[in-house]
């Protein structure tokens, strides 16, 4: 297991390395931050104030020479400088991931419990009445925009707190300004209330193609033979469905829930505009109308962590719930 492990971390390095490269030459040729300071600003700046501008953002270097001083910068923890001035993006960035990683996680979580719990559900009552149901909702938030669901929940909530005259489900931020009473159990439920609506929208839209995912999975995997030995040897319904089915059916689930984070972020990217909550999302609407090359790339780099990452989770995962594929 060791060995595979270290095997699939050494793999995952050189994608890093080529993806920030290729992600580097398109965000400096996706729009001249120089021309946008010289024609932006009135009253319109000297000619020496934007050669100093080009200076600090490392417009005047070749491109090779500005991608290995990014590099090398971000490995001792220097994301680069902003267009905006006094703006640090290491702790810009890092201080954003953790409003953003909250909320993704929270969703991964509960779309992960519900497609395993609705997708098995599905498979072993296939074609009934439980399984048609499940299925209609599932292609229903499939067919759901992101904006657009994002949107009706948020009115959704607005009514809810009219209605009951009560603030808990937060409808902007991802905290309330101002607490009346500043304790660890009220800034814990502010937290939670804010946090309920934005969950719901990323975990059901993922939770749908999950499900179908599940389902599948699982019924290929009871038609298999040696479901029906273990079932023959008489041993339980329920130990066959967790120890036997299950576990393998898992397998196409870490896949796809390993290659959906990236769709799961952008989705976050959306869902924190519309519920304005000053996360990655809120930071890389910023940086692309700014057209901030390092703090975009900043938050590319941090995405691309993250993704590489989960699949990095999941080719362990595969190991741990299949041992032929650790054994080859």
């Amino acid at each position: 297991m060791l060995a595979y492990t270290v095997r699939r971390i050494l793999v995952s390095i050189p994608v890093l390395v080529v993806s920030t490269f290729i992600v580097f030459l398109v965000v400096i040729n996706s729009g001249d931050p120089v021309a946008n300071f010289a024609t932006s600003r009135q009253p319109a700046p000297s000619q020496a104030a934007v050669t100093a501008f080009a200076r600090h953002i490392h417009a005047n270097q070749p491109v090779m020479e500005r991608y290995w001083n990014w590099i090398t910068g971000v490995l001792h923890g220097d994301f680069g400088p902003s267009v905006q001035a006094n703006l640090n993006i290491g702790h810009d960035l890092f201080t954003r991931f953790k409003v953003t990683i909250t909320l993704v996680a929270a969703a991964m979580i509960l779309a992960l419990i519900m497609a395993v719990v609705f997708g098995v559900f599905s498979a072993i009552r296939q074609y009934s009445a439980a399984d048609y149901t499940i299925t209609f909702f599932g292609f229903l938030f499939l067919a759901m925009p992101v904006f657009w669901f994002a949107v009706l929940l948020k009115q959704a909530g607005i009514w809810f707190n009219q209605k009951t005259g009560s603030q808990f489900l937060g409808t902007i931020g991802e905290k309330s300004p101002y607490l009346e009473v500043d304790t660890t159990w009220n800034e814990f439920t502010d937290h939670v209330g804010h946090l309920i609506l934005p969950t719901i929208t990323l975990a059901l839209v993922s939770f749908a193609s999950w499900t179908r995912y599940t389902r599948a999975s699982m019924l290929e995997v009871l038609n298999s033979d040696y479901v029906r030995l273990a079932r023959a040897k008489g041993l339980r319904r329920g130990k066959v469905m967790t120890r036997h089915a299950l576990r393998t059916a898992l397998i196409p689930l870490a896949t796809v829930t390993a290659l959906d984070i990236a769709i799961i972020l952008g989705g976050a990217v959306i869902t924190e505009t519309i519920f304005q909550w000053h996360g990655m999302g809120e930071m890389l609407v910023q940086a692309a109308t700014t057209l901030d090359v390092y703090r975009t790339m900043a938050w590319l780099l941090l995405s691309a962590v993250v993704v590489i990452g989960f699949n990095l989770i999941a080719d362990l995962l595969y190991a741990v719930l299949d041992p032929r594929i650790r054994y080859d």
